[in-house]
């Protein structure tokens, strides 16, 4: 008896969460507009069946990519609606039955439509022209020597935990080892549906506060790492860039960045004159490769800086825009004299410093895009 009022207070408990989540399904169908997304399907649509269509392939492939972007979304939403009124029927007759072997089953899947409510509630705000776009992240060392430089390895894992856990894939670009401990700095390209859109939260200075493993008094030490996170241009979004204003060296490719970097002429170093940006990329043996990567870096960084500048063209860039310093962290991660990984854009904090370590940086992520 005493285990079928237990069970009974369980189903009704969930069958309380399950109406939370249809609470947020109706936030949801307002925040996506699902009408109006209905009608530019159809419209989209109607393009795409003209005879003219394939006449211009670029703006095809972009018109297609469209349309299947709304279509995803409103499928995944019908998708949502029908797994939540399945669960809330399993819920109702499972407290009728009083059945205590679909509780496990029902408890599974209010978790998994929970998580997946939840993205899509982020992904709304996500609506930005470059949001579902791949991402270039580049990590690099500030001020604190030994220290900074094992920090920005440790940054380098942080964001490998958060992508695998986001299902991304990531790809090293450039990889710059230190002589004595951690790295100089790493460029990665991070490919997935949305890899920008969460990742450009992390763009700014982070901060170590911790006992120097590299200091014999035991001492405490401030370290810095600086994220830069710029989104990987598609073909509609190409921009082009005079051949005049750039500046191309070849150099050894070295280094522990993967299994294709070696010690021949074919890494590539390209600086964009008018703004000074220098990129550069030594990941294929492929001098040839390592250029269009390298152009593709630059491209992306003179979108970026155009944006920040707000200018109407690349040509009107004068020089490079640069952030305000070591004194603009975004975040500080304290391991000494107390465990606290604290935003400072949003005020999120946690004491769980190893967690946020393993990747588990979603809630931060999610607080500064509310703030956009």
């Amino acid at each position: 008896m005493k285990e079928v009022k237990k069970l009974l207070l369980h189903l009704e408990e969930i069958s309380n969460e399950i109406n939370v989540l249809k609470k947020d399904l109706q936030e949801l169908s307002v925040s996506l507009d699902l009408a109006n997304l209905k009608l530019k399907l159809s419209e989209l649509e109607m393009k795409m069946q003209e005879p003219t269509f394939w006449d211009d392939v670029n703006k095809a492939q972009e018109i297609t990519q469209q349309s299947k972007n709304i279509n995803d979304k409103i499928e995944k939403f019908k998708s949502l609606n029908l797994r939540v009124e399945d669960l809330e029927i399993l819920t109702e007759l499972s407290l009728e039955e009083e059945n205590d072997e679909s509780y496990k089953e029902i408890k599974k899947e209010l978790k998994e439509l929970r998580v997946i409510i939840d993205d899509l509630k982020v992904e709304t705000l996500l609506n930005g022209e470059y949001d579902r776009n791949n991402a270039i992240v580049t990590l690099h060392t500030g001020a604190g020597g030994n220290d900074a430089q094992d920090w920005t390895e440790m940054l380098y894992r942080m964001y490998t935990r958060y992508c695998e856990s986001k299902g991304f894939k990531i790809e090293v670009i450039d990889y710059i080892p230190a002589d004595e401990a951690g790295i100089k700095g790493v460029t990665l390209k991070v490919t997935g549906e949305y890899a920008y859109g969460y990742l450009k939260a992390e763009k700014g200075v982070h901060r170590l506060v911790r006992i120097s493993p590299f200091n014999a008094n035991g001492k405490r030490q401030t370290s810095f790492a600086g994220c830069e996170v710029l989104p990987e241009l598609t073909e509609s979004q190409d921009i082009d860039i005079k051949s005049d204003d750039l500046k191309i060296d070849t150099f050894r490719a070295s280094g522990a960045g993967g299994q294709h970097v070696n010690k021949t002429e074919s890494a590539i170093r390209i600086t964009h004159i008018p703004t000074g940006i220098v990129v550069q990329c030594q990941s294929e043996r492929s001098q040839h490769t390592n250029k269009d990567y390298a152009l593709k870096m630059l491209k992306s960084k003179l979108v970026d800086l155009k944006e920040q500048a707000h200018k109407e063209k690349i040509e009107d860039l004068a020089g490079e825009i640069k952030d305000n310093g070591w004194g603009s962290q975004i975040r500080s991660y304290v391991f000494h004299p107390y465990s606290l990984v604290k935003d400072h854009r949003t005020g999120t904090e946690t004491a769980n410093v190893d967690s946020v370590m393993d990747g588990n940086i979603e809630e931060f992520i999610t607080e500064y895009l509310k703030t956009l």
